[in-house]
């Protein structure tokens, strides 16, 4: 017996497929068993997301840390909101107003692709550059950015590229420069509305001030390139924090370091040991004026002769002791 539909449930089909939810023509060919229509632009296979390409955001996010927290002289901490795949005119019409646009050439890649900041990075960014208080005050007109706040933006956009040409480096030379600032997205045309970009969110915190940076990438770009994504790239090159570095460095340039100069060595007995009073003197098997070594915590470094500098007893460094496995 077949099922009758309930006045509500027919009211509630018409609905979806006035407002386009359902299309008869799809559900008709599913029973028949005929051709339905297959889109090349939505495709699973077309708008995957590139294997390995967050490593490559990882590298960049550990060296631009350290660059925009020199050029702007404040803590900047960065992580990854996520990836997703976009047609390119679902992407513009997702991006804030106002927002910060910077239009790139990968080159030898082909095509454009884009940065966008949010007003909130971008007046957090003009406040630290500026000398401001910390706490940037974002306009609530939503004005458009002036001149002089898109040329400095300008240099924080190239910052970032030179930083991502680094993290790209192991995968892919490419060179990386700005082309243009834009502010409207309706004047962005990288690809046709329908092509698709493969996007990175990232979360950009500056002290109390939270803003977004986004990179846009179209698929077309990094295609040609998609092998070596997924057959895997040693990120060694870059696997190491520069901010780690320079913390290390600095803190083990400043570890204290005992350092003890050997008069001599003799040997005694266990008795002479115990008679030993106070006006004693001990013979050691070097003469007074030979050299003496000089050891690094507790490891024979140096060769030195003794004196006496400003009211205290010295050592003056006259060479240094190489060990058997260095090369003289």
């Amino acid at each position: 017996m077949k099922k009758i539909l309930t006045r509500e449930e027919i009211d509630a089909l018409l609905s979806d497929v006035a407002e386009g939810r359902i299309d008869p023509e799809k559900e008709l060919a599913k029973e028949r068993g005929g051709v339905a229509n297959y889109d090349l632009f939505n495709t699973m296979t077309h708008k995957g997301m590139m294997p390995n390409l967050d490593i490559v955001y990882d590298s960049f996010i550990r060296s631009y840390r350290v660059t925009m927290s020199n050029r702007l002289r404040r803590i900047v901490e960065i992580k990854k909101v996520g990836a997703r795949p976009f047609k390119f005119d679902d992407f513009l019409k997702s991006l804030p107003s106002p927002v910060c646009m910077g239009i790139y050439k990968i080159d030898p890649l082909k095509g454009a692709a884009m940065l966008a900041m949010d007003s909130k990075l971008v007046f957090a960014i003009m406040d630290s550059i500026l000398g401001g208080t910390g706490t940037p005050r974002v306009p609530e007109s939503n004005r458009l950015f002036t001149s002089i706040e898109l040329r400095i933006m300008q240099k924080i956009v190239k910052d970032a590229l030179l930083d991502m040409e680094k993290a790209w480096a192991p995968l892919h030379a490419t060179k990386m420069s700005l082309l243009r600032m834009e502010m409207n997205p309706r004047l962005v045309n990288l690809v046709p509305p329908e092509y698709h970009v493969v996007t990175m969110q990232l979360e950009i915190q500056i002290e109390n001030t939270r803003g977004t940076m986004v990179f846009a990438v179209p698929y077309m770009t990094v295609e040609p390139i998609r092998e070596k994504l997924k057959n895997g790239v040693q990120f060694d090159l870059v696997a190491v924090d520069p901010k780690w570095s320079y913390r290390l460095s600095t803190e083990l340039a400043e570890a204290p370091l005992e350092i003890t100069v050997e008069m001599g060595n003799t040997m005694i007995t266990l008795q002479e040991l115990m008679n030993l009073a106070q006006g004693d003197t001990i013979m050691l098997d070097k003469d007074c004026r030979s050299e003496l070594v000089v050891k690094v915590g507790g490891i024979s470094k140096f060769l030195g002769a003794p004196g006496v500098r400003g009211g205290n007893k010295a050592v003056q460094i006259t060479g240094i002791i190489k060990r058997e496995d260095e090369s003289e």
